[in-house]
């Protein structure tokens, strides 16, 4: 699933490539993503031209020079790819955009899962899920006091309120094993027994892992004018790490798999946490 990390570098190719360049056509492959009427995308596009791309929380926001917006919600296995058209179409390839009859930027879901909507810029507030979650984790209002204020309403495990849309925007599975890691947090402690300052340095842990990683992301999807995302996201220090050494303490990386999430983190460095039955661990 992409997170903030990813996202991000997209965004940033996006905005480097992408501004001012008009849309020469728009082919809906695969219409069970579309939740703006096929046939709209296909007509309407065309002669748009883009402008700035933005993100809330895990959704792209492509701005229009016509005033409307097109969003993505990749969802689980949604990519992105900006390729020249001779490169090959994968097969769950469900919108394809020609961009000034250079390059074709491709939204590709293999479960189909993602949601993409055209509509009027100032009725972004009205998509599903916009005004019901939270702030976006990079959100400059979301400072630490106000973390700290969001963090009051939540309880349980602490892994389970950090990748809550309702509590923060944009931090999922993985990432949030690599902030608790960073925060030497266990992710099952409950939140009602960390300190002020174990939530304190938690968000600041969220901040600092979003900036080390959406480098590194970028890296690993752009190759100069050419963006080809595959999920590859091997500069992780914990998630999916399962046995192997933790890069800090050098103890072995516990990997549990729970209610079809897997977490992996240290327990010498982030100790504590409820007793947790054999049969969890991997």
């Amino acid at each position: 699933m992409p997170e903030i990390p990813e996202l991000e570098a997209i965004r940033g190719f996006f905005n480097r490539t992408l501004a001012g360049k008009e849309i020469s056509s728009a082919v809906v492959r695969i219409a069970v993503v579309a939740r703006t009427p096929a046939p709209e995308l296909r007509e309407t596009l065309p002669l748009d031209c883009f402008g700035d791309v933005g993100r809330h929380g895990k959704m792209l926001l492509f701005a229009l020079a016509s005033g409307r917006a097109l969003a993505v919600n990749p969802m689980l296995t949604g990519r992105f790819q900006y390729v020249e058209p001779r490169h090959k179409l994968q097969a769950k390839t469900c919108l394809v955009l020609g961009v000034a009859g250079e390059r074709e930027l491709r939204y590709v879901d293999e479960r189909v899962m993602g949601k993409v909507h055209l509509v009027d810029r100032d009725a972004l507030p009205s998509l599903p899920g916009w005004s019901a979650n939270g702030p976006d984790l990079l959100d400059p209002e979301l400072s630490e006091e106000r973390w700290l204020e969001r963090l009051r309403r939540y309880r349980g495990g602490v892994k389970n309120i950090i990748v809550n849309a309702q509590f923060v925007q944009g931090i999922g599975n993985a990432y949030a094993d690599e902030i608790l890691w960073e925060a030497r947090i266990n992710p099952y402690t409950p939140k009602t027994k960390l300190t002020e300052d174990d939530l304190r340095r938690l968000y600041r842990a969220a901040l600092d892992v979003m900036a080390w990683a959406t480098p590194l992301a970028a890296e690993r999807m752009v190759h100069g004018d050419t963006l080809d995302y595959e999920e590859r996201r091997d500069f992780l220090r914990v998630h999916r790490r399962g046995g192997e050494p933790c890069p800090r303490c050098g103890a072995r990386v516990t990997e549990i798999t729970a209610g079809q999430r897997i977490t992996d983190f240290c327990r010498t460095c982030q100790p504590g946490g409820p007793r947790l039955s054999r049969e969890l661990f991997r």
